[in-house]
């Protein structure tokens, strides 16, 4: 019964049926592709984050430009060491990038006039961040030293003779100066600022000055310096290890 039911089907003629012609293909069309986006360039992210920093040069003597550009021409060839031989840390004040969009750091430089600035290329220095911080404020005589924002101590001090005043602005610490006798007219141990008496220019170091020990214990709160800051031997100690670069805020 199967073998006869396959023989049937093989042997059907087919019926003849007439298929419409399939129309044409519609013209593909045409590819436009989309133009292709190109991303902005990312931005400089900022030259340095949020903080108190110090540049130190990479080289013997530090390239200090007039303005954040080598087009800006060129303003000193600076030593890159004090004068007892110290790596000089400067204080960096802001920063910027060029057309170029190289970094570039404003210092401050331990010359006359006080507080005279120039730029240095980033790529010329070390720079590192500071935590520490000393405030003096001449109105009630006192030498304020931070840490971390953290007031560490404080110290009543003697400042400079109305003749010879401190001058005020904004420093840093240019050099730590060991001293032979603690009851020398420097006491235990000074260190050296970046800025200068405004009376005081025919004096040892032209009328630097400094924060330094004395072994007067009167000397405290009085107007009786030169222009510098005077801190009794004792709490000069505490101050000793303050590094090189630290900002010095000297007010009224």
């Amino acid at each position: 019964m199967l073998v006869a039911t396959l023989s049937a089907v093989a042997c059907t003629t087919a019926v003849a049926t007439h298929v419409e012609p399939a129309p044409p293909p519609a013209p593909a069309a045409a590819f436009s592709p989309s133009p292709t986006v190109e991303p902005d360039p990312a931005e400089p992210g900022p030259v340095l984050p949020r903080g108190t920093f110090v540049a130190r040069s990479r080289t013997p003597n530090l390239t200090i430009w007039r303005g954040p550009s080598t087009s800006s021409g060129r303003r000193w060839s600076f030593p890159s060491r004090n004068a007892v031989g110290q790596p000089l840390s400067f204080l960096i004040t802001t920063a910027a990038r060029d057309k170029t969009g190289d970094a570039w750091l404003r210092i401050l430089l331990p010359i006359r006039p006080n507080e005279a600035a120039g730029w240095v290329r980033e790529d010329d220095v070390a720079v590192r961040r500071v935590d520490q911080r000393i405030v003096v404020d001449l109105s009630d005589r006192s030498l304020r030293y931070f840490r971390d924002g953290q007031l560490v101590d404080r110290f009543v001090v003697g400042i400079g003779r109305p003749e010879t005043p401190t001058a005020t602005g904004t420093f840093y610490i240019w050099a730590q100066v060991p001293q032979a006798s603690a009851s020398g007219p420097y006491g235990v141990f000074a260190l050296g600022l970046s800025g200068f008496s405004q009376v005081l220019k025919d004096w040892p170091g032209g009328g630097r000055m400094a924060i330094h020990g004395t072994a007067n214990a009167g000397d405290r709160g009085q107007m009786v310096s030169h222009g510098c800051v005077r801190v009794f031997n004792g709490d000069m100690l505490d101050l000793k290890r303050v590094p090189l670069g630290t900002p010095v805020i000297i007010k009224t």
